[in-house]
């Protein structure tokens, strides 16, 4: 025998996650150190130095720690966005 066909009634709601402001800033918080980076005619010379370093080198170790900064942000603002949607009653772990 086979299933009766799904009416809207019992149909499972599959509605795409909405675009919240704050989700637009974590996806910001990741894409702007992987464009800084692969930009590279920005930051392909040598002056200024720094302690004696060229820019090309202290300008990607500089990234590294902005990288991690806006990571640990994007990280506590998606645990901020979970708790609020399951406060909500919405389902936010994916």
């Amino acid at each position: 025998m086979s299933a009766p066909p799904e009416t809207p009634e019992t149909a499972p709601e599959s509605q795409p996650p909405a675009i919240t402001p704050i989700r637009v800033v974590i996806g910001l918080c990741l894409f702007v150190p992987f464009v800084a980076l692969l930009w590279v005619s920005s930051y392909a010379r040598t002056e200024p130095t720094f302690i004696g370093m060229p820019f090309f080198y202290w300008y990607q170790m500089l990234w590294v720690l902005v990288s991690a900064v806006l990571t640990s942000v994007a990280y506590k603002l998606v645990k901020r966005d979970k708790a609020q949607r399951r406060a909500r009653g919405e389902d936010g772990a994916r």
